[in-house]
């Protein structure tokens, strides 16, 4: 696996790498990882496990939204709800995005918006932050959002940080994307599927799933009970709850390669 897994004393994100609980999780998560890419039916059934996976990604996103859709309406093309063609559309994009994501992310997330709400918002909005008076969805009930003045600062450091020389393992940088996108909340319609499609899209850009196998998302509709609470300690700031979101999302790409594991199996046993 091409990531790294140490982290310097000068790395941007070395303190929060080295936060209680947070190297056990990570090196938990990767061991499960490592066994999942190990599997030997990715011999010749890596695109059909990707493909599931994708699959089962945008169902679990568009539900974490509030759609409600199965697997079954998605394989038949029963497919309606806004929220879940969006979906669909991200996941199906996602891969013509690594090598943009780490060079132009603010393009890469512009795309991936102009992807989720097609159909839901003014074509005016499509792909651009949102401005003073527009509405913020809050499916979580995570509360306010930060006026759109400081979501934009917030989302220049964001962007400082994709382009930081990082020795931090993928599971930390993805975890702190996916938070601060769902702190910020930067459109205001879609930030949900906007910041679960970037955790995966760093998992997959910076080595630890390269073929995109884990169904991340799956694994934040499996722990969704504890979703919401775990961003609300993310957004209050203290070294806990930073540390609490990062083992949390650590658990949720297990739960989503647990998930690509059965996936494997099934294929296996034909």
């Amino acid at each position: 696996m091409s990531e790294s897994t140490s982290a310097s004393p000068s790395d941007p994100l070395a303190r929060v790498a080295a936060l209680p609980g947070v190297s056990d999780a990570v090196a938990e998560t990767r061991t499960l990882v490592d066994r999942l890419l190990g599997h030997r039916i990715l011999r010749r059934r890596s695109s059909d496990v990707s493909m599931e996976s994708a699959l089962r990604g945008a169902c679990a996103s568009a539900a974490l939204e509030g759609a409600e859709v199965s697997m079954e309406e998605i394989r038949e093309g029963h497919v309606y709800d806004t929220r879940i063609k969006g979906a669909l559309r991200v996941s199906g994009e996602l891969g013509s995005l690594v090598d943009t994501w780490p060079k132009a992310p603010r393009q890469a997330l512009a795309r991936l918006h102009t992807l989720a709400a097609t159909e839901a918002v003014s074509e005016d909005a499509l792909g651009r932050p949102r401005l003073a008076g527009e509405r913020v969805e809050d499916p979580l009930s995570l509360g306010p959002a930060p006026a759109p003045e400081a979501a934009l600062a917030r989302l220049e450091g964001l962007y400082a940080l994709l382009g930081a020389r990082t020795s931090v393992p993928a599971l930390v940088t993805s975890a702190l994307v996916h938070g601060e996108l769902m702190a910020i909340r930067p459109f205001g319609w879609g930030d949900g599927l906007v910041a679960r499609a970037a955790e995966r899209l760093t998992l997959v850009e910076r080595g630890l799933d390269p073929k995109s196998l884990v169904p991340s998302e799956l694994g934040h509709q499996t722990l969704r009970d504890e979703y919401g609470p775990a961003l609300r300690g993310y957004m209050g700031g203290t070294p806990e709850g930073v540390a609490e979101w990062v083992v949390y999302c650590c658990r949720a790409v297990r739960a989503g390669a647990q998930d690509s594991l059965a996936t494997c199996e099934a294929l296996k046993r034909g």
